[in-house]
């Protein structure tokens, strides 16, 4: 059988990143484009602004820039660290390396601790990095959930060492922001960047940039030192944003702050804790018919790692053919590994967009993709598996809209 599928079958998108869009949210798309400056537009902005917060659950403004999540973490390295000065890393995979690739494009001296990927990192590690540096650094960096491996850190762990050695820390909620709990207020996290298009359920194209004090006033004092930078500078998007009615210092990207206002309105509607809670399930559901199949999970057991799922691949096939498989012959776009796990683990999403039946169609794709490639799998035993988490919690999870 060809590999290619036939191009009249129905597509699936099961990666964490760009995530499916609901209806609702593409419709709004579709309307003609508004000023930026008439008060059409502006009764929009606020209200998402509004309800960003809401989800961040914080009482900061939440900073936009119309780029993608790395430009969120860009915007972070641009306003804390200083050429020749110290920042520390904390990373256990792909994405998490990027907080080290930035402070070394911004000149910091980064201290860089990398945590075997699958592992997650352990609190008690950055407080052995942060004593160890001969000078406190700018600002510390780590990651909430880490896309590229499924592994979730303890975000409240971390920050609570970082002030324990009076470091800003800086958290990447790319992907985990709506799917995962992260009380910013509750928890003390200066800075938590995130993007649109993952469990916002929005097209990529806007980064967002939760400051608290510390992390402000520590921007405002890297300005003062010679740190460079325009359209990344906080002060000058948080100045615009403060006004009444808020006002953007550059031309937002309108259409998708359109669709971002309909994307937390129905997030709103289905009540933050329904959130997690679907997140949740499906989680359990992938990683249930992952085991059902005899794959390893790659990564530690944590019924909180509900962004990704990733399996590990038999050295007996070709892994880098499952994914291939699985998007050309039926249809079912997930991710395959990055980087040192390229051919290693195949990735199932369930951030964003999905429901009960999108998992069963993925670990079905994944089940016949495996037995294309030799392996013995009993058909129909991940998506039995599945279908037997939604029977025990008694419903079959799906997103408002």
């Amino acid at each position: 059988m060809s590999e290619q599928a036939n191009i009249y079958s129905k597509q699936y998108l099961m990666t964490a990143g760009p995530t499916p869009i609901p209806p609702a949210v593409s419709q709004v798309m579709a309307e003609p484009i508004v000023y930026h400056r008439a008060p059409a537009f502006i009764e929009v902005y606020e209200r998402a602004l509004q309800n960003l917060g809401r989800v961040f659950q914080t009482e900061n403004q939440v900073l936009s820039f119309a780029a993608s999540g790395t430009g969120a973490m860009e915007s972070a390295v641009a306003n804390l660290a200083l050429p020749g000065e110290p920042i520390a890393v904390v990373s256990a995979g792909k994405f998490g390396e990027r907080w080290a690739e930035l402070g070394e494009a911004y000149g910091a001296e980064v201290a860089h601790l990398q945590v075997e990927w699958g592992e997650r990192i352990e609190p008690a590690a950055l407080g052995e990095l942060l004593a160890g540096m001969s000078k406190p650094p700018r600002a510390a960096f780590a990651t909430q959930s880490e896309t590229s491996t499924g592994v979730l850190h303890d975000v409240r762990g971390l920050t609570e060492v970082a002030h324990d050695h009076d470091a800003v820390i800086c958290i990447d909620a790319v992907s985990g922001l709506g799917a995962v709990d992260l009380p910013q207020d509750e928890w003390s996290v200066d800075v938590v960047v995130s993007g649109s298009q993952k469990s916002l359920m929005c097209p990529p194209g806007l980064a967002f940039v939760s400051v608290g004090e510390r992390a402000m006033a520590r921007a405002e004092e890297t300005a003062g030192r010679g740190g460079r930078r325009y359209y990344f500078d906080w002060s000058k998007t948080a100045g615009g944003q403060g006004e009444q009615p808020p006002n953007s210092p550059f031309t937002p990207a309108v259409t998708l702050w359109r669709a971002l206002d309909a994307a937390l309105g129905l997030i709103l509607e289905e009540g933050l804790d329904r959130v997690f809670e679907r997140h949740a399930i499906l989680a359990r559901a992938a990683r249930a018919g992952v085991d059902a199949i005899g794959l390893e999970r790659f990564g530690p057991d944590d019924d909180g790692a509900n962004v990704v799922t990733a399996a590990r691949l038999p050295d007996s096939i070709d892994g880098a053919r499952v994914p291939k498989l699985m998007r050309e012959r039926y249809g079912v776009t997930a991710a395959g590994g990055q980087g040192r796990l390229k051919g290693k683990i195949v990735r199932i999403a369930h951030c964003g967009y999905y429901g009960a039946f999108d998992i069963v169609v993925a670990l079905s794709a994944m089940e016949m993709a495996l037995r294309d490639l030799g392996l013995e799998v009993d058909p129909g035993s991940a998506a039995g598996a599945a279908q037997g988490v939604f029977s025990e919690v008694g419903r079959a999870p799906e997103p408002v809209g």
